[in-house]
């Protein structure tokens, strides 16, 4: 279930000249598989691998409970954004909110394996909860910038665990794009990430997608298209689109804060602006935008 951000940016680039085409969205459907999906009420329990400022931590954290609670904030929020997720098979919705957190200073070194970030999520050890695994700027990770800026899995089919790593400093323009440059394709002048840092803003368009992706097909079983293991889920299938009228290279509309010049589509907790991509509506068979 690696999130497939390389391969579709290079899509894009490829479909560029049909931008005229692409003016309208088109229908898309995601197959349902006749599996579980997550439903209820969950904590987020995550464990930091490397160094994260204090910043940094609460700018994830302020997120991820932004996701299920009302903040006080304006429209559009980060909430009426999860709150797609709630349209998807029988109904219901997903609560999710920050639990433990563990600090995990580099007791394992600056290099991951698989299995080893398997290992680092089964030390949470809560059937109720999502174990998020996030590794710092500075820690690499098999296969990270080679296809995939994280993953969403389980452990023994039962417990589903998310990965997420920042990019800052290693491929930004593969995992905290359109906060950087892209790789490849048009290169328009990245936006101004909402908070502050390229690297944590990336990583919560990623999480914002592996979330997603976990709650509507946590086992294989749930909502994509394409192979079980490669799949096109709720936000993967939409990647590149954040707002309307967006292209490939382009995003889409977005808000801009007047103070900063930063660019953000979604509002949560503690006056924090966040950057969303768009998520699959199964109701409208397209991707949705906040903006």
């Amino acid at each position: 279930m690696d999130s497939k951000y390389l391969l579709a940016m290079l899509l894009c680039c490829v479909l560029l000249q049909l931008k005229p085409s692409l003016g309208a969205q088109q229908k898309l459907e995601l197959k349902y598989h006749n599996g579980v999906l997550l439903k209820g009420r969950y904590t987020v329990d995550i464990l930091w691998y490397g160094s994260f400022t204090p910043i940094q931590r609460s700018i994830i954290v302020d997120f991820i409970n932004s996701l299920s609670f009302p903040s006080g904030a304006q429209s559009p929020t980060v909430a009426s954004w999860w709150q797609t997720t709630e349209k998807y098979k029988g109904g219901g919705t997903t609560t999710l909110a920050v639990g433990k957190q563990i600090m995990e200073p580099y007791s394992l070194g600056k290099h991951l394996s698989e299995k080893q970030l398997y290992d680092l999520a089964s030390r949470i050890k809560d059937l109720s909860a999502i174990s998020l695994v996030l590794t710092a700027k500075d820690v690499a990770v098999d296969g990270f910038c080679s296809g995939r800026c994280g993953t969403h899995k389980s452990i023994s089919g039962m417990t589903p665990y998310v990965w997420v790593g920042n990019s800052e400093t290693q491929c930004p323009g593969q995992c905290a794009w359109p906060f950087h440059k892209p790789i490849s394709g048009p290169q328009t002048p990245p936006l101004v990430a909402p908070n502050g840092d390229v690297g944590v803003d990336g990583m919560i368009i990623n999480i914002a997608t592996l979330l997603a992706g976990t709650v509507t097909n946590p086992f294989n079983g749930g909502y994509y298209q394409g192979p079980s293991t490669a799949p096109l889920e709720a936000v993967s299938a939409c990647t590149g689109i954040f707002g309307s009228g967006a292209y490939p290279g382009y995003p889409g509309k977005t808000l801009v804060d007047r103070a900063t010049g930063a660019s953000y589509n979604a509002q949560g907790s503690h006056g924090r602006k966040f950057f969303l991509p768009a998520m699959w509506d199964p109701q409208t068979f397209q991707c949705k935008t906040l903006v």
